[in-house]
């Protein structure tokens, strides 16, 4: 329902910004970080349900709590979504209905009644994705022959060879390696039960014209389909072991691989089908790291994607600095503390591409020192400039190395990716297996941004890599004047980034390619004063710039709005009315929605702490008493 804010003085919104200041001290850990709730789909617990059955280790208590969850996540038309309000999601269907299977919900319950008929109506279980495929080949439910070809063979191909594992994402990377294995062994583990009753005949695919890369891709994936009912057994077993050790040598301290759930539970099938039994300390770190990423509320269980302690602090960070707080206050030197702490000082899958750049950096997890990223560690940097710490040497030592590796990390062209240098390879995208999502990390407007912000802020503008990655961004505006958002919701997270950029680089508020951002903003302002935008924009072009407001989609815009100079307008005025209007009593805002991106159409994420850290650095930022003559 659309709240009906009228202006309001900055009196009041000064008074939402103590309130949001000192809810968020109240956040932080004992030992200096921020980390909330990131939340993703019920997909993470279905699929965590079914790795338990899998390998052996089912607990009825966990089971049960899952699966009430599972059940409270259902909509009245008996569908499953990937993120709140959004649409019918038939593989997210498909395997929340397999999970409550297995927890032992009958076919004939009237949840389950509506949720089949539900997947029936979306054509059923032969139109699932890839993904949700595999998961039934594994206890029978689908056949191992209509899963696409994925060879360990793979993993023999050199770095500059197309195709080769260093071509896709770090997230499908990580994820394609373990499942090479289980492919390959095409286990089975049978249930008490088929999914008979979600089948839906369907005519086979043809495959498209041999002229474009997906026709030739199909063609390809047809034949290795054939090899692997006779593969060369020598090369085979070479090429499963060595999957086998690069998978082991990228578990992480805590257990997991990457931080995140895909590429965690398909490791742990590889590595127990290699012959790894529970108890080694391998899969055991594993199976009990999964355990730290389960939130367990009112008599229910659930499970995050990830979590993102070193983004939220540095968030938490930017946000109580430019609110008013003391740069030397305790809570912001602990926290700098922290993240000095969590530099990664080792080489990772990056250096496969940048052989000669040294480390630095910082990852977006508690654990995940082979996988730092560009993002957080401009965030981070950013966030450390903010503090007059103790020890200002060491802080500086930590920015120089973290500024020469992103610098390093360049992508021709200009531009930023998230995890990788010239991950660019698009053919990816197109090869059979990789219908799962984004595969691979071409550079984004909102990470480039982010970097230009920060070497804005390090005095390096002129730099030629800040000089590139300028031009870069300029050439990525939309026609309608906003940009596009990779890793937030969406075309209102992008333009919220890429503003505060471009004038952090000395581009003028006054400047044409400046005006039309904020005339786009401005034109989608919505009637109660906030900013929202629907995670469909990422499918349907209508969605652009459209949905309900949200506290942190507005706080984007106000950024943006702000760094453009238009702190006293009308707009301005209106959004921090409705922060101010729409603020709970415990400084906090309400936000179902999600705002978070993982894979453009395909997975979303409400990041639980973005509904405070990016209002308070908005309001901090516009009316706060260090600010408010800006």
């Amino acid at each position: 329902m659309a709240i009906s804010v009228e202006p309001r003085p900055h009196a009041d919104a000064r008074g939402a910004l103590e309130r949001a200041r000192e809810h968020l001290l109240s956040l932080q850990h004992e030992d200096g970080f921020w980390r909330a709730e990131l939340e993703s789909n019920p997909t993470m617990d279905a699929e965590d349900l079914l790795l338990r059955e899998f390998l052996g280790i089912r607990d009825e208590g966990k089971l049960e709590r899952a699966a009430r969850w599972i059940r409270s996540q259902q909509r009245e038309d008996g569908s499953w979504s990937n993120f709140y309000g959004g649409p019918s999601n038939l593989s997210t269907n498909i395997e929340c209905y397999a999970a409550l299977r297995l927890a032992g919900d009958p076919v004939d319950a009237p949840h389950m009644l509506r949720a089949a008929e539900r997947i029936r109506a979306e054509g059923g279980i032969e139109q699932a994705r890839v993904f949700t495929h595999i998961w039934l080949a594994l206890f029978g439910l689908w056949d191992w022959d209509d899963v696409p070809f994925l060879p360990p063979e793979l993993m023999f191909l050199p770095s500059w060879f197309p195709l080769n594992i260093y071509d896709f994402a770090c997230w499908a990377r990580q994820t394609i390696a373990a499942l090479t294995i289980v492919r390959s062994y095409r286990p089975v583990r049978p249930l008490p039960f088929t999914l008979d009753e979600l089948r839906v005949p369907a005519p086979r695919r043809r495959f498209r014209p041999l002229s474009s890369w997906t026709g030739l891709l199909e063609r390809a994936d047809a034949l290795g389909r054939r090899y692997e009912h006779r593969p060369l057994r020598p090369l085979r077993r070479l090429a499963l072991a060595k999957a086998e050790q690069w998978v082991l040598r990228r578990q992480e301290a805590d257990g997991s691989w990457g931080g995140i759930q895909p590429p965690w539970v398909y490791s742990l099938m590889a590595l127990h089908l290699r012959g790894y039994p529970l108890d080694h300390p391998a899969m055991k770190a594993g199976i009990e790291g999964i355990e730290t990423f389960v939130i367990e509320e009112d008599g229910m269980r659930r499970l995050e994607a990830c979590q993102s302690p070193v983004w939220d602090t540095a968030l938490a960070m930017v946000a109580l600095a430019d609110s008013g707080l003391e740069r030397d206050h305790p809570a912001l030197i602990r926290a700098a503390d922290w993240l000095l702490d969590r530099e990664v000082r080792v080489r990772g899958d990056w250096a496969v591409r940048r052989p000669s750049l040294p480390p630095g950096g910082w990852a977006f997890e508690f654990e995940n020192v082979n996988y730092p990223d560009v993002d957080d560690t401009a965030e981070v940097v950013i966030a450390l400039r903010r503090v007059e710490h103790p020890d200002p040497e060491r802080v500086d030592a930590a920015v120089r190395r973290a500024v020469r590796w992103t610098i390093g990390m360049q992508s021709r062209g200009g531009g930023w990716g998230a995890f990788d240098a010239d991950n660019v390879r698009a053919i990816c995208r197109e090869i059979p297996f990789c219908d799962f999502g984004e595969v691979i990390d071409d550079p984004s407007a909102d990470v480039s941004a982010h970097v230009l912000e920060m070497l804005g802020q390090e005095g390096l503008r002129s730099h030629p890599a800040a000089r590139s990655g300028l031009e870069w961004l300029l050439s990525q505006q939309e026609e309608d004047g906003s940009w596009f958002g990779r890793w937030g919701v969406n075309h209102v997270y992008g333009t919220g980034a890429a503003v505060p950029a471009l004038v952090e680089m000395g581009v003028s508020p006054r400047d044409p390619r400046i005006r039309r951002a904020v005339a786009w903003l401005e034109a989608h302002q919505n009637e109660d004063g906030g900013w929202g935008e629907d995670c469909r924009s990422y499918d349907d072009p209508a969605w652009i710039g459209r949905g309900a407001s949200t506290a942190s989609q507005t706080a984007w815009a106000l950024l943006a709005l702000h760094a453009a100079g238009e702190g006293g307008s009308p707009a301005v005025e209106r959004g921090l009315a409705y922060l101010a209007a729409t603020q709970r009593e415990d400084g906090s805002w309400d936000e179902p929605y999600f705002t978070g991106t993982g894979f453009p159409g395909d997975f979303y994420i409400n990041y639980h702490l973005y509904r405070l850290v990016f209002p308070l650095t908005a309001l901090g930022r516009l009316v706060g008493d260090e600010h408010a003559e800006r």
